[in-house]
């Protein structure tokens, strides 16, 4: 699915800069933006061979909603720069447009039974 590939770059590109942060934001906001990109990518995988699709959607976009809040902080912290943070916002706006369309696909399945 393009959904998990894309998350898949977004975890290579974020990574190495989250891990770079400062000592008091790195082991904070650092590793808890780092878990959730990798639960974000587990439970992707996870919703791809699930019976029961959507509730496992829902959960991952309330995730993916946070994620980009802890983004937003890195910015106010000014821990990230504008041009960083506008790319990676669009890649994980990119994520959510894709892991809503899947969800829109999923209720249209859904009505179908």
């Amino acid at each position: 699915l393009p959904i998990i590939q894309k998350t898949h770059d977004l975890i290579r590109w974020y990574v190495p800069i989250l891990n770079r942060l400062p000592r008091d934001h790195r082991f904070m906001l650092g590793d808890r933006i780092i878990a959730k990109l990798y639960d974000l990518l587990e439970g992707l995988i996870q919703a791809r061979y699930s019976r029961e699709k959507l509730p496992k959607l829902y959960d991952l976009n309330l995730q993916l909603e946070v994620l980009r809040h802890q983004t937003l902080l890195l910015l106010n912290f000014e821990l990230l720069t504008p041009k960083r943070y506008a790319y990676v916002s669009q890649q994980i706006n990119s994520v959510g447009t894709d892991l809503g369309g899947w969800i829109k696909q999923q209720k249209g399945d859904e009505t179908l039974r």
